[in-house]
């Protein structure tokens, strides 16, 4: 470029499109690139280490600088002297945690505007996404800028997201800086580290065979590439002079391939492409979405002791049954964005980058099973997996021991809780009397903090409680409008399932569970494919029947 040397910050410098964009601005020479990320350093991948951005670092063309943007001091540090700053950086969002996405989408957002405003930075623009439109519910076709934001998202990234955009909005033409926000539509690519390694795990778990919904649902996908370069078309939209930066700031801009297309069609090319199955059997969401509910409710209760986010929730049943295109003529006009890698040149790319992921290289199993992924890979996974016999044995006779005094009895719930009250107060006062060591043997103490509740803790509480209630109370308003049938229907099966569990008694129900808790996942460990296979059977004979039955019906109609 000439003249002055120029410095650029890109967040989430390390993320999927954010990796691509330093490529396309190293290779441009715009500017000299920071890369900031949470890390403590940079480490590079292989075919980084002596490409184009392994050479910028030893140039110096490029730097590396760890931030967390929920600190303002090391946003401020981050970002001194940049003209331009490319804010990308946000939490996964497949994990639906609210405290997480807003402490970095919405509070680190704001610092980083902040730290513009201070620093008297010329540019920012802001990774939004499509989903701040998004409510979960209805689809969207050709949808253009003038959609608003939703009464309620369809999860806590999306909410989180729409609140940072809005913030950026706002803050332009504060102190000189000039804002923009640019929301990419479904990006797919070399790099990925979620959609296709996603969809080869449901491949090889043979769930491949599956699509959700009536397979008709449209999308727009955006290969990674275009994104980058839309991000380039704004910053250098805003860095033009008069009217152009004028009708360029403080807008947001749908970005797509311009080739929407059948969401099951897409997949079914890259599964094809990498040799697995293609989607074939529908299936109602309707009817996924209560498991869906089920496995969120597991995931809610077993994450402190690490179960990883599971694949099917319902925001994901959601996004996977609904169409969702976008019209891109905002950016084509305002800041001269067109694609510039077609779709098909992008699948072709996209496959080729996975071949280690082919179905003819897979291995027999190359990770923990399932079994133990849903539980969490944790102390619960090696109880109830029986790793370690002699732990598992212990918890058996603490809970054997736990029935017999307080279920079998035959008390009532209060009588039962306060015996074990009493029993827990009578054994920590034991044990703070205890002396340090006795025949050799230490007696550890325990700290007054494990009974503290910490701030950060009551806090996720308090939103887990709100957002509870608020979701409650949205559904009984839709509830008594009367139009939400699917919703009618969901509180009537709740009910009943309630009320048939209401049923059982608490003996029952504890000896019931724990059997099934110390069984159930060791058997399904060892079979783990012949389960897998007896129910993706039971599922196909289902949608079977019920394929059968409806055209049934269809066609009585039809004579009738």
């Amino acid at each position: 470029m000439g003249g002055e040397e120029k410095c650029c910050v890109v967040t989430g410098g390390r993320g999927f499109a954010a990796r691509h964009l330093v490529l396309m601005l190293i290779k441009y020479d715009m500017f000299t690139v920071r890369i900031a990320d949470l890390g403590p350093t940079i480490n590079l991948d292989p075919d980084e280490e002596n490409g184009v951005l392994g050479e910028a670092l030893k140039s110096g063309r490029a730097h590396y600088v760890s931030a967390d943007l929920r600190d303002k001091s090391q946003v401020l540090k981050a970002c001194q002297g940049a003209e331009v700053v490319f804010h990308m950086a946000a939490p996964d969002s497949s994990i639906n945690n609210h405290q997480l996405h807003y402490s970095v989408n919405v509070k680190g957002t704001k610092n980083i505007i902040d730290a513009c405003i201070e620093l008297k930075i010329k540019r920012l623009i802001y990774t939004s996404s499509p989903s701040v439109v998004f409510d979960g519910v209805h689809g969207i076709l050709n949808g253009d800028e003038s959609l608003p934001y939703p009464a309620k998202h369809n999860d806590s990234y999306s909410a989180t997201k729409a609140e940072g955009e809005a913030l950026v909005i706002k803050a332009n033409g504060s102190n000189g800086l000039l804002t923009c926000c640019i929301r990419p539509s479904s990006i797919f690519g070399p790099g990925d580290k979620l959609l296709v390694p996603s969809l080869v795990g449901a491949a090889r778990a043979g769930k491949s065979k599956f699509i959700i919904g009536d397979g008709n649902n449209m999308y727009d996908f955006t290969y990674v590439e275009n994104v980058a370069h839309a991000h380039i078309c704004a910053e250098r939209a805003l860095a033009s002079e008069g009217p152009v930066a004028e009708k360029a700031s403080g807008q947001a801009y749908f970005i797509t391939n311009m080739e929407a297309f059948k969401f099951w069609e897409f997949v079914g090319i890259i599964l094809g492409g990498l040799g697995y199955e293609r989607p074939k059997i529908k299936i109602p969401a309707s009817v996924m979405m209560p498991i869906a509910h089920m496995v969120e409710l597991l995931y809610k209760i077993l994450a402190p002791y690490g179960m990883k986010v599971p694949q099917l929730t319902p925001s994901r049943i959601r996004l996977l049954s609904r169409s969702r295109t976008f019209d891109c003529s905002k950016a084509n006009e305002r800041l001269g964005y067109t694609p510039i890698v077609p779709l098909q040149e992008g699948l072709r790319r996209t496959i080729e980058a996975y071949q280690h992921l082919k179905a003819n290289v897979r291995t027999k199993r190359d990770g923990p099973s399932k079994a133990e992924l849903l539980l969490g890979s944790g102390i619960v996974a090696d109880t109830l997996l029986w790793r370690d016999k002699k732990k598992t044995l212990a918890v058996v006779l603490i809970l054997a021991a736990f029935y017999f005094n307080f279920i079998a009895t035959g008390y009532t719930v209060i009588t039962a809780v306060s015996k074990l009250l009493l029993f827990a107060s009578l054994l920590l006062f034991i044990h703070s009397k205890l002396p340090q060591k006795i025949f050799g043997y230490k007696f550890e103490k325990i700290p007054q903090s494990k009974f503290n509740v910490s701030e950060a803790a009551s806090h996720h509480v308090a939103l887990s409680v709100a957002s509870g209630w608020n979701s409650t109370i949205s559904d009984l308003k839709s509830l008594c409008q009367g139009n939400d049938s699917a919703l009618f229907l969901k509180v009537v099966v709740s009910l009943l399932l309630l009320s048939i569990l209401g049923a059982v008694s608490l003996h029952n129900a504890y000896v019931v569970g724990l059997s099934i808790a110390f069984t159930a996942f060791i058997v399904y460990e060892k079979k783990e494919e012949e389960i897998d296979n007896f129910f993706l059977k039971v599922v196909s004979f289902g949608c079977k029947v019920k394929s059968d039955v409806t055209s049934k019906i269809s066609s009585s109609k039809k004579h009738q």
